[in-house]
């Protein structure tokens, strides 16, 4: 049976209930590959109960301040939904569509090895899907990403089966660990509409990013009954205003994520890939990269909200001027949470405890969207009625100690 949480209630305003995630973090660590001279970070923000999650990205130009920002932002998420472990990020400087990315990735887990095997929690992002990161770890012998965790489980072989038969649930859309953090961004939408008053049919989204996340979220919001407007790839913005086909267009990804162009269906507009962000709509969803929404192109976004499901989307001054015109941003670290808070619910036991694909997909579905909508109608609510940005009420909503380092994570 999964055990819900009790709903949140007002939102502590004092100075101490925000957690202090401006602050600098514990651990940064650099690593060159010896083989391509790429370069790989680590950084791990806080620890609780001696365990930090976050994920591995892959991408040409990742930097050591863009991991920070990012391992900054999942002490945030897992605060912000009440997990018993801090945050963490790792990243490598590499072109994911390398054919030497493999060997790259798996020779950057063998480096971090110590910290995989004490302390960190790694799983798929950005360049880097869930399989390929699982490849990795069971070429080096650690079976799956979730490794830390699962080897501090009372029973870790029946930890391993639960998290790998959640991680692998048939559902609406696909395997459900590869949908679940999208089906959450979807939630986020929804609720970011309901706090408008729109009604989901008539309420328009344009989102950046078609991969795992962009896509799923698409395809649960079509299936919602919101209108998808636009979508873009790396070649570029499809643009429909009277509503894509999602779950074709879905169907022509490649394994990169970018849709076959020959096989557009008909009233599909094909525009530049900028073209995205001042596309009307509603909601937009930045799905794609970090820093999508800049100073340069804040003043382009045509839309009324603006839901990030990529990690650190919008840079704070580009937040402070959308505010500025009435525009609020749910932040990543709510709105795209639902893939890092998923993750732990399984391993906690939470939902998947009865080895059942339906019970785990329904289990996950409805603790998911409960604790989405709680939490969008509390950051959305505060903006209505006191102009407070959402990103504010979100800190304040995170535990104040995050940097509690106690052994009190129980994996059954």
């Amino acid at each position: 049976m999964t055990t819900m949480q009790e709903p949140l209630g007002a939102v502590p305003t004092t100075a101490a209930s925000t957690p202090a995630v401006s602050q600098d973090p514990m651990l940064r660590l650099t690593w060159t590959d010896r083989v391509t001279d790429a370069r790989g970070y680590l950084v791990v923000h806080t620890l609780r109960s001696g365990i930090a999650t976050g994920g591995t990205r892959m991408r040409p130009g990742c930097t050591l301040g863009e991991v920070e920002d990012l391992a900054r932002g999942m002490a945030a998420k897992t605060a912000a939904f009440d997990l018993p472990v801090g945050g963490a990020k790792g990243g490598i400087d590499f072109d994911p569509k390398d054919p030497r990315a493999f060997g790259v990735l798996q020779r950057f887990m063998a480096a971090m090895r110590p910290w995989i095997e004490a302390h960190w929690v790694t799983a798929e992002d950005l360049g880097v899907p869930q399989h390929l990161v699982d490849e990795v770890f069971a070429s080096l012998g650690m079976g799956q990403s979730y490794y830390s965790a699962i080897r501090r489980s009372t029973d870790p072989a029946r930890t391993l089966e639960r998290v790998r038969k959640g991680l692998n649930a048939q559902v609406p859309g696909g395997l459900l660990g590869d949908v679940i953090g999208g089906y959450g961004v979807a939630h986020a939408c929804l609720g970011a509409a309901r706090s408008h008053r729109w009604e989901i049919e008539r309420t328009t989204v344009s989102i950046q990013g078609v991969g795992t996340m962009g896509g799923a979220a698409a395809w649960y919001l079509h299936e919602a009954g919101m209108k998808v407007v636009a979508v873009a790839d790396a070649a570029g913005t499809l643009h429909d205003p009277a509503g894509l086909d999602v779950p074709a267009l879905l169907d022509l990804r490649d394994a990169y994520g970018e849709i076959d162009r020959t096989r557009l269906p008909a009233g599909v507009v094909a525009l530049p890939r900028a073209a995205v962000v001042g596309i009307e709509a509603d909601v937009f969803v930045p799905a794609a990269i970090s820093y999508a929404i800049t100073p340069d192109n804040s003043f382009d976004v045509a839309a009324k909200v603006v839901v990030e499901a990529a990690n650190a989307a919008t840079t704070p001054e580009a937040e402070a001027m959308l505010a500025a015109r009435g525009i609020p941003v749910v932040p990543d670290f709510v709105a795209n949470a639902g893939a890092a808070a998923w993750a732990w619910w399984l391993l906690l036991g939470w939902v998947g405890m009865e080895h059942n694909d339906v019970t785990t997909a329904e289990d996950s579905f409805r603790l998911l969207r409960t604790q989405m909508a709680e939490r969008v109608q509390v950051l959305l609510g505060r903006w209505h009625a006191e102009g407070v940005r959402p990103r504010e009420t979100g800190l304040q909503m995170a535990v104040s100690d995050l940097d509690g380092q106690e052994n009190t994570l129980v994996i059954p």
